[in-house]
C-alpha cells in the first residue's frame, strides 16, 4: 500500500501553529487536491511528509514509513515543492543525472522524462535561461524520474501555458490510472475540477474537509434549477405560492433556488404548464470552496469603497 497517512500532525512555529492536528490519508488510485486559503498549511503539511520539516507532534508517513526511513527516495516519493530550487549554472540534464545518480536510477530514465515533459531539446541549456514554465516542467520531470509510486506536486500549473497546463493535468489523471498516490496541492479552483477525484482541505491549520468532489459541491452549496417557459406569470404565481423564490436571468432564463428539476417538473405538468428547458444548476467548485473556507481566510482583501465613502 502505497498511502500518505497522516495522524494526529501538529507543527508549530514559535507561537504560530502552522498546522493543528491533522488527520488524513491519501490513497493511490485517485487525484487527490490539496486546498486552502493562503497560510492554511498546506505546504507545510507537505514538507514535514518529505521530512523537510520535524513535526511538534504526530506522524506523516508514506506507505507506512516516514521519508527519511525510506532507501533511494525518488524510487518511491517524486515531489515537487519548488521550482526555483534547481541550481540555475547546471544544464536541465545534469541536473536530473545528478539526482538520478545519487539513487540509482538508470541513466536512460533522464532523457526519457525530458522528453515526457517536452524539454528535449533544450536539455543543455543552463537552468537559468528557463522561464518559470520551463522550470516547473523540469521539476515535474525530477519527480518523475525514478517512476514513483506516490507523487505529490505544490501548484504544479504555475507559469504553464495553455498546453503545459494540459499535458499535466492529463499526465496527474494517467498517474492515477496506473494506480499511483497523486497529491495535487493548487489555488486554481476551475483547474482543480477538472483533474481531482477527492479533496482535502485546510483553514488554519486544521482540516475542513475530507471527501470526494460530488460530495463535497453538494455538501456545500445549495439546490438551483434553470427553466424556460412561455408561461412564466402563471409558473412564477404557482411557485410563489408554494414558496419558492425565482429570479430572471440576463439570457430570458429564469432560476429557482432550493428546488430540484424533479419537483418543478411535477408543479408544471400538474397545471399543463409547458417548459422549454429544465435543468438542475450545480455550483462550481470555487462556489462551494468559498462557501466553506469564508472564515478560514487568513489573508483577505478589503472590501473597495467608493470615493464618497473614503
Amino acid at each position: 500500500m502505497t498511502s500518505i497517512d497522516v495522524q494526529d500532525l501538529t507543527k508549530e512555529y514559535g507561537t504560530t501553529r502552522a498546522v493543528d492536528g491533522l488527520t488524513f490519508t491519501v490513497r493511490p488510485g485517485k487525484v487527490t487536491g490539496f486546498l486552502g486559503p493562503n497560510g492554511a498549511g498546506k505546504s507545510t503539511t507537505m514538507r514535514l511528509v518529505l521530512g523537510l520539516d520535524r513535526p511538534t507532534s504526530g506522524t506523516a508517513t508514506v506507505g507506512g514509513r516516514s521519508y527519511a526511513a525510506i532507501d533511494e527516495p525518488l524510487r518511491h516519493v517524486g515531489a515537487l515543492l519548488d521550482a526555483q530550487a534547481a541550481h540555475g549554472s547546471r544544464t536541465a540534464r545534469h541536473h536530473l543525472l545528478a539526482l538520478a545518480v545519487s539513487n540509482r536510477i538508470a541513466v536512460r530514465r533522464v532523457d526519457e522524462v525530458l522528453e515526457e515533459a517536452g524539454l528535449a531539446t533544450v536539455a543543455g541549456r543552463r537552468i537559468k535561461t528557463f522561464s518559470l514554465g520551463m522550470r516547473q516542467r523540469l521539476g515535474i520531470a525530477a519527480a518523475l524520474l525514478g517512476d514513483p509510486r506516490v507523487v505529490m506536486l505544490d501548484e504544479p500549473s504555475n507559469g504553464l501555458d495553455p498546453e503545459g497546463i494540459i499535458w499535466i493535468r492529463e499526465l496527474m489523471r494517467r498517474l492515477a490510472r496506473e494506480g499511483r498516490t497523486v497529491l495535487v496541492s493548487s489555488h486554481l479552483m476551475n483547474e482543480t475540477a477538472t483533474f481531482a477525484d477527492h479533496l482535502v482541505v485546510l483553514g488554519r491549520g486544521k482540516l475542513l474537509a475530507d471527501t470526494s468532489m460530488p460530495d463535497f459541491i453538494a455538501a456545500h452549496s445549495s439546490p438551483r434549477v434553470r427553466l424556460r417557459t412561455p408561461s412564466i406569470d402563471r409558473l412564477r404565481g404557482l411557485l410563489t405560492d408554494k414558496g419558492y423564490a425565482m429570479a430572471a436571468g440576463d439570457d430570458g432564463r429564469w432560476t429557482v433556488d432550493g428546488a430540484k428539476a424533479g419537483e418543478i417538473g411535477s408543479i408544471a405538468a400538474g397545471h399543463g404548464i409547458p417548459l422549454l428547458e429544465l435543468s438542475d444548476e450545480q455550483a462550481s467548485l470555487e462556489q462551494a470552496y468559498l462557501a466553506l473556507t469564508a472564515d478560514d481566510t487568513e489573508f483577505a482583501a478589503a472590501t473597495p469603497t467608493s470615493r464618497q465613502e473614503a
